[in-house]
């Protein structure tokens, strides 16, 4: 038997037996503790009573939590997190983390109706006694009482380029039953999307070469049926079951007239289709142990990816056409098994776990070349077919303690042990052995201003698609494989401040620093190819602020402003040409300002936006470009909270007229000495969207 499946055959024989463990002392204090959440908030808490969100008339928690003044919902396990490991997220509910892959933290909220809502508490993570927290979380406190639901419904269009959006929501069920507590909810994200415009391809001087008259067009849909039950055995001893299952479709067409200087006539056929079903399936049980509390985890997930991509070019000189397909079948899934003992000793909330979490990609790769008579013959392309798995161990010992009323700290140690394993073209074994943790300090003099300061080591999460070669047909790239690829380390320093100002508003700002190890970027492969490979060493800057302006004070009742703003300092030493420059499609900066106003004694809301991204540059080893779309998004939106006692919106969005931006330029040979082969610009239009929401319950 395999160290895999005596772990999974452990973790399986302790869920089973858990349900029978007695209930020791310390059980009973648990079950004393989670009958009283209810009414006891947390000591030192920022707590928001369920009048303070009245003028807004909110549907659900989410709504609650977006409303929270200079408070923005990050994190979770569905941000590529590593394993679940310590927590990411800064929202829990009832004291407890959201531990699930496939749902993120907005999707669970919406999921939980706003009069089952006691109160929300903006805590100092340190003082949650969950491992990972730090700087302000927001504790959502709930009780459910017999069935209710609540549904949403989407509905949108854009004038130019696309089909409407129509069937965009979703419809929940959340209720109890006894000990029994449960949500069922089915959802469809989707949207519809394009832009058409004028595309430029010039020479090393400036030349026009050709001029193209582009389009392009895609939709894509998410429908999901998600559950999750919990119950609650007596005696300290809680129970939970989550399952998921949906499926992916996405489709997206651009085709293309070229016209060349000489007069000839290009037309592009371009497609790409995806689709798949995926699946989660994870559980936990925590009961009395000893002095403590014992939770066991386990987790299974999958995807299956079906990717085609088909690209044929025509000429109107009676040129042979020409043409590629490429075909892509991917099956991904991570298992995970975890136990985590907490206990408390020395005025001190200890916690001991442990995580194996196995991941696996199986992958199997078609490329075709366009032949005479518009047949598609395949050609051999074995580095885009074989397999990547890694077993994962992880220990860690934590310990979160008050060291004085305004001061908390918390000390996170851990050991990582991984074997990463390449099947197929180019198989390769590897195993490594790594040390994390964190430190974190939340200082709070006052009520009203406290600042949390976190050391950190971190390992990354692989992208195992990255092992294996791919193409890119509409931008004839390929991508070759790299079996000698390792996560990368990060050294953190973060500091977060937070300051409300009474019936003003608040303010939080952020710094946070990372010192990269084995940086993952475009690397040179020794056949002529690039890869995503590590390059160095690599450092970021972030620096974020968010600030809520309630605007009562001077006369204007029931406005406000939220804004955010980011600014991202990077360097890493491009393996190219040795010069310093941004991270690949990495962020340089954003900001977002929000206006809303809900009219008194109305249950009408209007209010408008501003955004505006700055994506980073990327530096490949024959082209560098830049892909963005802006320069500003501007929208408004009306909304009214009682018609027939359904909440209604109207939104129109981009009314500044945002376009779609992508420029290139692509080298004979290597940067920065290979000559211009050709440059292109791309100046798109996306045009103005139109949405309606309607929520209700039921």
């Amino acid at each position: 038997m395999t160290l895999r499946s005596l772990t999974l055959a452990a973790f399986t024989l302790a869920l089973a037996t858990a349900a029978h463990a007695p209930a020791h002392a310390q059980g009973s204090d648990d079950v004393a503790d989670t009958a009283t959440a209810a009414t006891a908030p947390t000591t030192g808490a920022q707590v928001f009573e369920p009048v303070y969100f009245d003028q807004f008339a909110p549907r659900n928690a989410l709504d609650m939590v977006d409303r929270i003044p200079g408070f923005s919902i990050s994190g979770g396990n569905d941000q590529g997190q590593r394993g679940l490991g310590q927590a990411t997220q800064n929202v829990i509910v009832n004291g407890e983390r959201l531990s699930s892959k496939s749902e993120s933290v907005r999707d669970q909220l919406r999921r939980i109706p706003a009069p089952d809502v006691v109160r929300i508490e903006i805590l100092d993570g340190n003082a949650t006694s969950i491992p990972g927290l730090t700087g302000q979380v927001a504790n959502v406190v709930y009780t459910s009482d017999g069935a209710s639901g609540q549904f949403e419904w989407t509905t949108g269009f854009r004038p130019y380029n696309t089909a409407a959006q129509l069937y965009g929501g979703e419809i929940s069920v959340v209720g109890s039953s006894g000990a029994l507590d449960y949500t069922v909810s089915l959802s469809n994200e989707n949207n519809r999307f394009g832009a058409d415009g004028p595309v430029t391809i010039t020479d090393r001087d400036g030349a026009l070469l050709e001029l193209q008259d582009t389009k392009f067009s895609g939709r894509f849909d998410n429908p999901k049926l998600s559950t999750a039950f919990s119950y609650d055995f007596g005696g300290g001893v809680l129970a939970n079951l989550n399952l998921s299952y949906g499926v992916d479709y996405y489709s997206r067409q651009e085709p293309e007239t070229g016209t060349r200087a000489s007069g000839e006539t290009r037309t592009r056929e371009s497609r790409t289709d995806e689709d798949g079903p995926f699946y989660e399936l994870g559980g936990d049980i925590q009961f009395p142990f000893g002095p403590g509390l014992l939770k066991l985890i386990g987790l299974e997930r999958f995807e299956r990816e079906n990717y085609s991509s088909m690209l044929i070019d025509r000429f109107s000189d009676g040129s042979p056409s020409r043409g590629s397909r490429f075909q892509q079948t991917n099956g991904e899934g991570e298992r995970i098994g975890r136990f985590e003992y907490d206990w408390r000793l020395w005025k001190a909330d200890w916690q001991l776990s442990g995580e194996a979490a196995f991941n696996r990609l199986d992958r199997r790769s078609r490329l075709f070349e366009l032949e005479a008579g518009d047949e598609f013959v395949e050609r051999a392309f074995p580095q885009g077919t074989g397999g990547v798995t890694e077993d994962r161990y992880e220990a860690s010992l934590s310990v979160s303690r008050s060291l004085s009323p305004t001061l908390s700290v918390q000390l996170i140690g851990a050991m990582e042990f991984s074997t990463i394993e390449q099947t197929g073209f180019a198989a390769n074994s590897r195993s490594f052995k790594r040390p994390k943790g964190s430190f974190a300090a939340t200082w709070k003099p006052r009520a009203d201003f406290d600042v949390s300061v976190t050391l950190a080591k971190r390992v990354s999460q692989l992208s195992f698609g990255d092992f294996l070669a791919s193409v890119s047909l509409n931008n004839d790239n390929q991508n070759g494989g790299n079996n000698e690829l390792v996560p990368y380390q990060s050294y953190n320093v973060e500091i977060e401040a937070n300051k409300t100002f009474g019936p003003w508003g608040s303010i939080k700002l952020e710094a946070r620093k990372a010192w990269f190890e084995d940086f993952i970027d475009w690397f040179p492969l020794p056949n002529g190819g690039e890869a995503r490979g590590n390059i160095g060493d690599a450092d970021r800057l972030h620096l974020q602020a968010n600030a809520t302006l309630n605007l009562d004070p001077i006369g204007f009742r029931g406005a406000r402003l939220d804004v955010e703003v980011i600014k991202r300092f990077m360097n890493v030493t491009d393996p190219f040409t040795g010069l310093e420059r941004p991270f690949s499609y990495d962020q340089e900066g954003a900001f977002e300002i929000d206006f809303r106003h809900d009219v008194p004694g109305s249950a009408w809301a209007w209010g408008a936006s501003l955004d505006h991204d700055d994506p980073a540059p990327y530096a490949r080893r024959y082209e560098e470009g830049r892909e963005w779309e802006g320069p500003v998004w501007g929208g408004l939106f009306i909304e009214h909270k009682d018609v027939f006692g359904l909440t209604v919106q109207a939104r129109a969005s981009n009314l500044l007229g945002a376009r779609n931006y992508f420029r290139r330029t692509v080298y004979e040979g290597e940067r920065p000495d290979g000559e211009i082969r050709f440059g292109e610009y791309q100046d798109r239009r996306i045009g103005p969207i139109f949405r309606l929401t309607v929520s209700g319950d039921f």
